[in-house]
């Protein structure tokens, strides 16, 4: 007697966007995306519906660059801008996503949009993707939700990241042209060694005569970068790949770079202040979102970008979780300027600690964009300086014995 088969369980189905051109009833040439599982679905969707499908093409969703902040933070400001103009939340996700150009950023959002629909909160769509949405975007849209402010914490986000976002513009922006110069200086400087030195050489040899100790010198480094020129560029390329590789993965060696840089001249000054500025607009917005200080304090260390502040924040936490004031165990770590401590102090006793930090944050962020305008003009001519000394003096070594040649002959 046959028996019936068990209920097999049900698979989750993959679904992916597909788009879509066809004919209604009445021959008007429409188009469209759908998100289904396969083509044929599609088609039959369509049919349904008195739609002829004449193409059906899956949407690509591979490809494309790297998801960026700044994805995420042109994202958010989206996001918020629809939403505080009265478009539900999955319309708004599924407008942005046909809207982007990455199909990642695409592909991202449709992952978070298809979360959401099967009832899933936004914050715990974005907690799925920890790659993209740290914990603190997280809290914050959690405490959003959790108040019935979203549209307003997305604001206050999308703003945060502008910012964060533009602090790092200009400290990249200061420190990659002292370092650009600095490598093409020496690719310069190597190529003279290696290649033209060894000429001036062979026309110096045929003098017979003693040569002075600058050019002694330079031909020396010349035929030391002749026979070992592989040898130097790989010690130096090796160096530096093991440095930043050493850097990124030891925490003891982020501890150690980070206090080493605050304490480097004019650019030490640029990463404080740059930090001091993340700090407080991250407790700002964090505070300001209605989340209790504590819990703030612990995103908020990680986003100053510095391990010292780190540190100085775990302690702050520990104090502020016993009873301490904000302001009072800001002061015992000894790294918070006079005037965050004073505006901090201000904001506990008016009850605008939110306010008073965004204040100093924007403060400190006028400050970091006025260090790297003086920082350029400062760089600009002590780099032709030096340069023009390093290459200056090549060249003289190399001429000297041209301007004794008529005591020769």
């Amino acid at each position: 007697m046959a028996t019936a088969a068990p209920p097999s369980k049900a698979k989750s189905v993959t679904e992916f966007v597909f788009e879509w051109e066809g004919k209604d009833k009445n021959g008007r040439q429409m188009r469209g995306e759908i998100r289904s599982g396969g083509a044929s679905t599609v088609s039959a969707m369509l049919r349904r519906q008195g739609i002829l499908a004449s193409k059906i093409k899956k949407r690509r969703t591979s490809g494309g660059s790297s998801i960026k902040q700044k994805d995420i933070a042109i994202f958010t400001r989206q996001i918020a801008t629809m939403m505080r103009a009265g478009v539900p939340l999955l319309q708004s996700f599924d407008i942005v996503g046909r809207g982007s150009v990455n199909p990642r950023v695409t592909k991202l959002l449709n992952d978070i949009r298809t979360d959401i629909e099967t009832g899933t909160s936004l914050s715990a769509a974005f907690r799925k993707n920890p790659l993209y949405f740290d914990a603190l975007y997280c809290n914050l849209v959690e405490a959003g939700e959790a108040a019935g402010i979203l549209e307003a914490i997305l604001d206050r986000l999308a703003v945060y990241q502008e910012k964060t976002l533009e602090i790092k513009r200009k400290i990249k922006s200061a420190l990659t042209y002292p370092i650009a110069v600095l490598v093409v200086a020496f690719v310069v400087v190597a190529i003279i060694m290696i290649f033209v030195i060894p000429a001036f050489k062979e026309v110096f040899t045929s003098f017979g005569a003693d040569l002075p100790a600058p050019t002694l010198f330079v031909m020396g480094l010349s035929e030391i970068f002749v026979s070992y020129w592989w040898l130097i560029f790989g010690v130096i390329g090796g160096s530096i790949y093991f440095f930043l590789e050493s850097w990124k993965r030891s925490v003891a060696m982020q501890k150690t770079m980070d206090r080493l840089l605050l304490k480097v001249p004019v650019f030490g000054s640029l990463l404080y202040k740059s930090a001091v500025a993340r700090w407080t607009r991250t407790l700002s917005t964090m505070f300001a979102a209605g989340v209790p200080l504590v819990e703030a304090l612990d995103s908020v260390g990680g986003a100053a970008g510095n391990a010292v502040f780190a540190e100085a924040t775990e302690q702050i936490q520990r104090d502020v979780s016993t009873g301490t004031a904000l302001t009072t165990s800001m002061q015992s770590t000894g790294i918070f300027p006079i005037m965050v401590l004073q505006m901090s102090s201000i904001g506990e006793e008016s009850g605008s600690l939110d306010h008073m930090l965004a204040k100093a944050a924007e403060f400190y962020e006028s400050e970091v964009d006025e260090a790297v305008k003086g920082l350029s003009s400062l760089l600009e001519p002590l780099i032709i300086v030096v340069l023009g000394g390093l290459i200056g003096g090549i060249v003289v070594s190399m001429y000297l014995p041209i301007f004794k040649l008529g005591q020769v002959v």
